[in-house]
């Protein structure tokens, strides 16, 4: 069985409920290790009248301990989520676990600490020196991310050939891509409404081509289509030709993603030595230490997505 570390997530928030409420069941598909002191364990269980169970492993991490405030933007708490990914990660360095999963962090809260990363993948990035791909989705669909947590303005000037071409490659041979049985190809969409409409709705469609077209001649095969209408890449239709999409920026791919299976999907950082999964949704602080049921299907799938052979 596998060894997965967890980190913790912004424990304002609801990461360490998911946790405890769904210990049980993920302990039937991995053995996990939370990245959490006993002494914040406890205070969050108080807190949510849930018992720990005995074999709930944690691991030290270094951080100070701080007093839990449901739904509340805080710098400490920013403070300690990011110093259990950070164990979670060094423990996947070590070969302690064999994979990382990630419970939900607070941007805003890891600004206020002074973390200058905008989010896991981003620090991962740093971390090992490479190039990872955001990727979310379930089975039926998964959506990769060009372009991450940036302003809108800034995404247009952002797309540009080379690193474009890149991270097609890399996508390409991060999921091991194999053709299915009726030759599906990786979804590409165009930026602009009707991908451009040939340049009259903008040319950033003609950059897309070109990468494209250079993945295309680095791999000696046609994997990517050209640049997809993004108001119908998404119909019906479209999602029987297609299980993978890149998308050019952040919301293009994911309101289509979360609004057909928001409950479900999941995020995973590829293009890295270790595998990281996540869940798919936010700390959820209007919610937290509350009486509201949680839907464990994110984190249930985040930690599946480990076990495939």
């Amino acid at each position: 069985m596998k060894r997965i570390a967890v980190s913790i997530g912004d424990l304002n928030g609801i990461g360490i409920e998911l946790a405890l409420r769904n210990h049980k069941e993920i302990i039937t598909e991995v053995t996990p290790i939370y990245c959490i002191d006993p002494m914040m364990l406890k205070q969050a269980a108080q807190m949510l009248e849930l018992p720990i169970p005995n074999d709930f492993h944690t691991t030290k991490i270094n951080s100070e301990t701080f007093t839990i405030k449901p739904g509340t933007i805080d710098a400490s708490s920013g403070h300690y989520s990011y110093t259990s990914f950070v164990k979670a990660v060094e423990m996947a360095k070590d070969h302690q676990v064999d994979a990382i999963v990630t419970l939900p962090i607070h941007k805003k809260a890891w600004e206020s600490a002074g973390i200058h990363y905008k989010g896991h993948t981003d620090a991962l990035r740093d971390f090992f020196n490479t190039n990872a791909i955001m990727m979310l989705g379930s089975p039926n669909m998964y959506v990769a991310l060009f372009t991450e947590h940036i302003p809108l303005r800034e995404v247009p000037s952002s797309i540009n050939e080379k690193e474009l071409t890149r991270f097609l490659l890399d996508f390409y041979h991060a999921i091991e891509y194999q053709p299915s049985t009726i030759d599906q190809k990786i979804a590409v969409l165009g930026l602009n409404p009707h991908a451009g409409d040939s340049g009259v709705l903008g040319d950033e469609e003609r950059i897309i081509e070109k990468a494209i077209t250079n993945a295309h001649q680095s791999l000696k095969k046609k994997i990517f289509t050209d640049p997809l209408v993004p108001d119908v890449a998404f119909t019906p239709h479209s999602r029987d030709q297609y299980t993978y999409y890149v998308a050019m920026y952040h919301d293009q791919g994911l309101t289509p993603l979360k609004a057909l299976y928001f409950d479900e999907g999941i995020n995973i950082s590829l293009n890295l030595p270790i595998l990281r999964t996540s869940v798919d949704h936010g700390t959820a602080f209007d919610i937290a230490y509350s009486d509201a049921k949680l839907s464990k299907l994110s984190y249930l799938n985040a930690v599946k997505y480990i076990t495939k052979p």
